[in-house]
């Protein structure tokens, strides 16, 4: 749901789907975590039974994008294309400083999320949410903020972000990419959300982190033919949906255009 409003102006073009994953969202709660493979077959049948028909040009945020690129390993002639915001990627920690690494490693998720938040902490995130959703209809901005600091969507996210390690094996091991357009944007800014998530880490260290991170989606855009990484320096890794869907709608369009030339 976080990408409705992309969602949304994507439909002006071409046939375009929005889905939470099985665990996630506003979908049934299953079991987690659950491996790439279960996530890919689920799409591919969700898919086949809405009657959407490939190929397709998959968009993908954080975790999604890891999940859209294993799609189009694992079905190649199913995908035509690739929009990747921010994805999670199987080598982002051998590009980062080493220093960076030992902080995100120590962070313990169980730890992290509480079964009970401090109300002083809700607010704080309901504000930073309701700031970044201002413009969203409001009987979908204010159930999304709700559920964004409730403690059982924190802890799904926590409990994705702990796998993470085996699906970066499953990625590894399920060979290149097709040569298909691709665009990936990657989101430099140090905002608000960012801070909240980062505190005691250095800003020094949190620049180096964007420039390791530009790098690494260079190499990935231009693994392919038709590949390009695009600096999005106003937006952080979550807020970049909210702040700049036109970036990523501009990069669906691009994409498409690519299709039909």
């Amino acid at each position: 749901m976080d990408g409705f409003i992309v969602q949304q102006r994507a439909a002006e073009l071409t046939t375009s789907v929005l889905y939470d994953r099985a665990g996630t969202g506003w979908s049934d709660r299953v079991e987690l975590p659950r491996t790439s493979t279960q996530v890919t077959d689920e799409l591919r049948e969700l898919l086949r039974v809405a009657g959407v028909p490939a190929p397709y040009l998959l968009v993908g945020h954080s975790l999604g994008g890891l999940y859209a690129r294993h799609y189009a390993q694992r079905f190649p002639d199913e995908v035509a294309g690739s929009v990747l915001v921010e994805p999670e990627h199987e080598d982002y920690d051998a590009y980062m400083p080493k220093e960076l690494n030992e902080l995100y490693q120590a962070w313990d998720p169980d730890e992290a999320v509480p079964d009970e938040l401090p109300d002083e902490i809700i607010q704080f995130y309901r504000t930073l949410f309701a700031r970044e959703l201002a413009d969203w209809p409001e009987e979908i901005r204010e159930p999304l903020i709700e559920r964004h600091v409730s403690p059982e969507w924190l802890k799904i996210g926590g409990q994705e972000a702990a796998n993470r390690y085996r699906l970066h094996d499953e990625v590894r091991n399920a060979g290149p990419m097709p040569d298909v357009p691709l665009i990936v944007l990657t989101a430099t800014a140090i905002d608000p959300f960012k801070e909240a998530v980062t505190q005691g880490i250095p800003t020094s260290l949190l620049r180096e982190e964007a420039e390791a991170k530009t790098r690494l989606y260079t190499a990935l855009a231009t693994s392919v033919t038709h590949g390009e990484n695009r600096v999005v320096d106003d937006a952080g890794h979550l807020s970049v949906i909210f702040r700049r869907p036109d970036a990523v709608l501009q990069a669906i369009q691009d994409v498409l255009g690519r299709l039909g030339s």
